[in-house]
């Protein structure tokens, strides 16, 4: 592994939610793909490397606001760039 690729991760703490002030819509445009215990997720809302838990969306409830729902999972979180800088 070169160096560019060992420093060249996702931050500790996203979201894809323009309110949460972890939305870094730079990041999410490179398709930041995350492993939660192993398992390669899809739904993931928010994730924590630190605290070791991802938010994944409930994809048949909503909100009263019409939000989907999202549940918090502790376990092991991996994030990654699915494409190259």
């Amino acid at each position: 592994m070169s160096e560019d690729q060992t420093t060249d991760v996702p931050p500790n703490h996203l979201s894809i939610d323009p309110r949460s002030p972890f939305y870094d819509e730079e990041v999410l445009r490179r398709d930041v793909g995350v492993r939660f215990n192993g398992v390669e997720k899809n739904n993931v809302h928010e994730y924590n490397v630190d605290e070791g838990w991802v938010r994944v969306e409930v994809p048949t409830a909503k909100d009263r606001r019409g939000n989907p729902m999202v549940v918090k999972t502790s376990g092991t979180v991996e994030p990654y760039f699915r494409s190259p800088k």
